[in-house]
């Protein structure tokens, strides 16, 4: 799947890849393992816990790359910081013709037992992370408080809608148009 990982590192990749492809539901872990090139085996052996453990991890390895990615991005400040995120999302999902979105956002909307919330709770923690980033790049650029915690949960809640609409329509077009409202509210927080 992803080339120099280990084994356990190839479950993590692959099961993120198969996460934003078909759900966690969709996906036993014989799948997973399958998917990821790694060995049946391998899979119990790094994840006791099973495919809620593995999916739990493959969230917080995808919260991870996307939160260097922003905050590589918000250094160019607010404005270049979304349009290098829109990219990335814009480039996953071209690359993938449009069959592959966001893990963080699959492991939400799939039924998962309470006691099996791992991936849920790295969901929450993800999503929230990148709020932070995305606000405190605002806040440094001028914002207030309220103003950059408001206009980064936007982004991040139009981002993952305009991701699930560009799955469904096989087209771009719903994320560069929210792209642009997108910019327009950031212009106007940082003038305040």
């Amino acid at each position: 799947m992803v080339d120099g990982l280990d084994a356990r590192g190839r479950l993590i990749a692959g099961t993120a890849d198969m996460l934003r492809r078909r759900g966690l539901n969709a996906a036993s872990v014989r799948e997973l393992a399958k998917h990821a090139g790694a060995p049946l085996g391998s899979t119990y052996h790094y994840f006791p816990g099973g495919k809620y453990q593995l999916a739990a991890e493959a969230v917080r390895w995808a919260d991870d790359i996307t939160a260097r990615a922003l905050v590589h991005a918000m250094a160019a400040g607010p404005q270049e910081g979304l349009r290098a995120f829109l990219g990335m999302w814009r480039k996953i999902l071209v690359d993938s013709e449009f069959r592959a979105g966001c893990p963080v956002l699959a492991v939400c909307v799939d039924d998962v037992p309470d006691e099996d919330g791992a991936p849920r709770e790295a969901a929450v923690f993800a999503f929230s992370n990148w709020v932070s980033i995305l606000a405190a790049a605002l806040r440094d650029n001028g914002c207030d408080r309220e103003q950059a915690m408001g206009t980064a949960t936007l982004i991040v809640a139009a981002v993952e809608g305009a991701v699930a609409m560009c799955r469904a329509e096989r087209s771009a077009d719903p994320l560069d148009r929210v792209g642009e409202q997108l910019q327009r509210v950031v212009v106007g927080a940082l003038r305040g």
